[in-house]
């Protein structure tokens, strides 16, 4: 068990990454001396030197002498030269999961699990809370609207956390309260079928003694709670938290709030579509049963600046509008999609960068009517994040699916990115929204596009 203390020397591996970035910010907070190695400078870094992390570029050895211990995300494998020298050296190594178990140990821990909808929702909580007066620290799984790292520490008794149930290691958090916002297939392996995923939030349902928020407009999350006391938000007459929606706009949704059958007020979420209705409405729940005022909640939510690749607006250029999204999973393109498709734009073309092999492999059928709402659809090859190529298995598979079962439909595949930009580049017009779909590095793409338009 890790055992946490100001006095502790902590290297973290991959730490430009937004998940062990987080961590090293929360151990900053908690006076640790942290120090951190990447493959890359990056932005990320800079923020964390600045707050007193002492960041190397590249992984050597040597990087982890004089530490108490080293901690490394998923994307780091056991040979990595840091790793090997720590093990030499006695240092202990620790999993990214085994040191937020410790740091959820030091606070009444509010989880949020889900497979979609988890990182806007413990963001909007995390800023309700702050907002109110309620100071809680937090760590979530993204850079935020303004470019800070999406993590703090406070001395209030809350710590808000996003719960990633990706490696299974979700169910190791020692928590008070939840929230889940869904539960559907995803990161599945020949270990991990469905129902062993769906066992696995049940087990993390179960371990939320002081308070269980579910959406109740998601049959996963209802089965993976079903028999735990639980506060239910949704859109249907089954919500305790109910929403009605009064109005769509391209940058916000507008919506009333009722608790159980009580109106308690308009709630102006600045992010379009239902799923980001459902998301606030879900932070909002929560942050009432904290006991926080539901009236002040709700005007706070209404000041959220959004985290980054959450239908983020990344610029104009000819009459084109550029929309960024982290949707990657068929769920997730679907809300994406039919909230792009309510937008007023002209014709909403959409790209597409299938993540991982392993996902694309599990799940290639299932994007096949996902994209109906998209005028045009450009698919690019898979981002491997890591995984060692499946024979047979790219990008393909989706395009053909979506093509076959949309036979009319301008469906193209284009491997590479700087294909694709090139592509975007000859079939917009003015008048279009770009949106582009995926978890990989296709976020490079819209200002690339941007920059090769604005040069004509």
């Amino acid at each position: 068990m890790v055992e946490l203390c100001s006095a502790a020397r902590v290297h973290l591996l991959g730490v430009g990454g937004a998940g062990m970035s987080a961590i090293a910010v929360v151990l900053r907070g908690l006076g640790c001396q942290v120090s951190g190695s990447d493959s890359a400078d990056s932005q990320v870094l800079d923020r964390l030197r600045d707050i007193g992390v002492h960041v190397f570029v590249g992984h050597e050895g040597s990087q982890v002498s004089g530490t108490d211990m080293v901690a490394r995300s998923t994307a780091v494998s056991e040979d990595n030269p840091e790793v090997v020298a720590a093990r030499a050296a006695g240092i202990p190594v620790y999993r990214r999961a085994e040191i937020l178990t410790a740091i959820t140990r030091l606070r009444s821990t509010v989880a949020v699990a889900g497979t979609h909808g988890k990182t806007t929702t413990a963001a909007m909580l995390s800023h309700a809370l702050m907002e109110v007066g309620a100071d809680p620290g937090f760590v979530v799984g993204a850079v935020l609207a303004d470019g800070s790292i999406g993590a703090r520490w406070s001395e209030s008794p809350w710590f808000v956390v996003e719960a990633d149930e990706s490696d299974g290691t979700f169910g190791e958090l020692t928590v008070s309260r939840a929230v889940v916002t869904s539960v559907e297939p995803d990161h599945l392996r020949r270990d991990r079928p469905v129902d062993e995923l769906e066992a696995e939030f049940a087990r993390f349902c179960a371990g939320a003694p002081d308070g269980l928020v579910v959406c109740a407009d998601d049959r996963g999350a209802m089965r993976a709670s079903e028999g735990q006391a639980r506060v239910l938000y949704g859109m249907g007459p089954g919500a305790d938290y109910r929403w009605r929606t009064l109005g769509r706009h391209r940058e916000s949704i507008v919506g009333e709030v009722s608790c159980r059958g009580d109106l308690l007020g308009r709630l102006t979420v600045p992010m379009p579509g239902d799923h980001n209705a459902l998301n606030a409405l879900g932070a909002l729940t929560m942050a009432c049963e904290l006991g926080m005022d539901g009236t002040d909640a709700a005007a706070a939510i209404a000041r959220f600046e959004g985290v980054t690749r959450r239908f983020e607006r990344r610029g104009e250029a000819a009459g084109i509008d550029f929309i960024d999204d982290y949707a990657h999973l068929p769920t997730e393109v679907s809300h994406a999609l039919k909230t792009a498709s309510e937008g007023g734009w002209n014709r909403v073309v959409c790209v597409f960068q299938p993540h991982r092999y392993t996902r694309t492999l599990h799940l290639w059928s299932a994007f096949a009517h996902c994209f109906e709402a998209a005028d045009a659809l450009v698919v690019t090859d898979i981002y491997s994040a890591g995984e060692p190529a499946i024979p047979d298995v790219s990008g393909e598979l989706i395009w053909r699916a979506v093509a076959e079962a949309n036979p009319d439909k301008d469906v193209s595949y284009v491997a590479s990115l700087d294909d694709t930009a090139h592509h975007l580049v000859e079939v917009l017009r003015s008048g279009d929204l770009c949106l582009t779909l995926g978890a990989g590095d296709l976020t490079e793409v819209p200002d690339q596009v941007i920059s090769m338009l604005a040069g004509r």
